[in-house]
């Protein structure tokens, strides 16, 4: 959508340390970021939506508004997530802050956020996130790195386990997918 780009060239304008893509995610990257979510039945939490390319997505697949919460710290998105997607909590806060929200057996985290190759980051959302994430839950990460952004050590710490969901091309830039999920004792 033609105003989606605007606000996210706007917003990557005004605030280049928050807004690190070069461009929304495209419809094909979206559609890999939330496989599987049409089989789920608890909250779905998506984290960085940005202008909401996952979102969509996540709506596509069935998933009902009320189980859908958005976590964006760009108040400018979260303006126009909320005229966008009625229905759907949008909350100005950050993804380290999930346990917090009130919600308990979470089935999925979509993440946009870019910056989940920095372990303090990763301890803080991914670590954060398990707390509060269902057994059986799944995280999905985009990277534009040829490698999970998630390294083996952090992820022996997390006790998560790393599977690679696809490369999609279709993306500015080409984009790869990657699932996270625990590793079961």
């Amino acid at each position: 959508m033609a105003n989606d780009f605007a606000v996210f060239l706007g917003e990557m304008i005004r605030r280049p340390t928050e807004v690190v893509a070069i461009a929304p995610s495209s419809a094909a990257v979206a559609r890999k970021m939330t496989e599987g979510l049409e089989a789920t039945t608890g909250p779905i939490v998506e984290i960085g939506p940005g202008t909401g390319s996952f979102t969509k997505a996540i709506l596509a697949r069935g998933v009902a508004p009320e189980r859908v919460t958005l976590m964006e710290t760009n108040e400018r998105f979260c303006e126009a997530l909320r005229l966008k997607f009625p229905g759907v909590t949008v909350l100005n806060r950050p993804a380290q802050e999930i346990d917090q929200l009130g919600l308990t057996d979470i089935s999925a985290v979509i993440s946009g956020v870019p910056v989940l190759a920095r372990p303090k980051i990763q301890r803080e959302v991914v670590g954060t996130a398990l707390k509060v994430m269902a057994k059986d839950g799944f995280f999905t990460q985009i990277t534009y790195s040829p490698t999970p952004p998630i390294a083996e050590d952090m992820r022996a710490e997390l006790g998560i386990t790393c599977r690679h969901r696809g490369m999609v091309w279709n993306n500015l830039p080409p984009a790869r997918v990657f699932e996270f999920r625990r590793v079961h004792q």
